[in-house]
C-alpha cells in the first residue's frame, strides 16, 4: 500500500511535469506568433497581422496558468535542490516566452502601421526571421530535452543573429538617406528587425536557464568560452 509521503513525491512530479507541459505549449503558441507575424509581413497579409495581435491575448492568459501554478507549487511543496532551480528557472523562463510573445504582435503591428512595404529590404528580414525562429525551436527542444549541448549551441549561434540584425540596420540608413520620403517606412522596419533579435535574445536565456535546471551553473554574463570551460568542469 502507497505511503502517505510516496504519494506525496507522485503529485509533486506531476505537478512539475504539468508545469512543464504548459511551459512548452506557451512556448508554442509564442513559435506560432512570431511565424504568422514575419508571414504577414512579407506576404502583406493585413488579416493575419490581425490575428496574431488578437492571438497575444491567449499567451499572456497561459502566462498567468504558468504562474499560478509555480505560485502554487512553491507554496505548497517548498521543493529544494533541483526542483528548486527548475522552478526559479520555469518563473524565468515564462517571462522570456511573454515578451517574444508581445515583441511578435510588435512586429504585426508594425506591419500594419508600415502600409506599403519598400521591397528592397525583404530578404535580409526574410533571412533574420529564419535565423531567429530556428533558435527559438532550438532552445524550447533544449529546454524539453534538458539538452546542454544543443543550449551551447543556440547560445553560441546568436552573435550571428546580432551581426545579421546590425547589418540591417545599416542598409536601412543608407535607404533613409537615398530615399527621404520613406523614413518613416524605414524606421518601422529597422524596429522590425530589432524585434527579432530581441527575440533572438530571449531564446539564449532560456538557453542559460536549461544549463542552470542541469547542472546548476549560471552563466548569464559569461561569454562563450568561458561558459563552456565552465560546463566542462562539472
Amino acid at each position: 500500500m502507497p505511503t502517505t509521503q510516496s504519494h506525496t513525491i507522485r503529485k509533486f512530479d506531476e505537478e512539475l511535469t504539468e508545469l512543464k507541459t504548459r511551459v512548452l505549449s506557451l512556448g508554442g503558441l509564442v513559435e506560432k506568433a512570431i511565424a504568422s507575424s514575419m508571414q504577414a509581413l512579407l506576404q502583406q497579409d493585413t488579416a493575419l497581422a490581425e490575428q496574431t495581435i488578437e492571438r497575444d491575448k491567449a499567451i499572456n492568459a497561459l502566462e498567468v496558468q504558468c504562474d499560478d501554478l509555480t505560485r502554487s507549487i512553491l507554496v505548497r511543496r517548498q521543493p529544494a535542490a533541483g526542483d528548486l532551480r527548475f522552478i526559479i528557472s520555469t518563473i524565468k523562463v515564462v517571462t522570456d516566452l511573454e515578451r517574444m510573445g508581445d515583441l511578435a504582435a510588435g512586429i504585426a503591428e508594425g506591419f500594419l502601421r508600415l502600409g506599403e512595404l519598400p521591397g528592397t529590404p525583404q530578404a535580409g528580414l526574410a533571412t533574420m526571421s529564419e535565423m531567429v525562429q530556428a533558435q527559438v525551436a532550438r532552445a524550447l527542444d533544449a529546454l524539453s530535452r534538458g539538452d546542454i549541448d544543443l543550449a551551447m549551441e543556440v547560445i553560441a549561434r546568436d552573435t550571428a543573429i546580432d551581426e545579421l540584425y546590425h547589418s540591417a540596420y545599416r542598409e536601412m540608413l543608407t535607404y533613409m538617406l537615398e530615399n527621404p520620403r520613406k523614413i518613416s517606412s524605414y524606421i518601422i522596419l529597422s524596429n522590425i528587425a530589432k524585434n527579432l533579435e530581441r527575440i533572438g535574445d530571449h531564446a539564449t536565456n532560456i538557453c542559460e536557464m536549461v544549463i542552470y535546471i542541469i547542472r546548476g551553473h549560471d552563466i548569464r554574463h559569461v561569454d562563450h568560452e568561458a561558459a563552456a570551460a565552465l560546463l566542462k568542469e562539472g
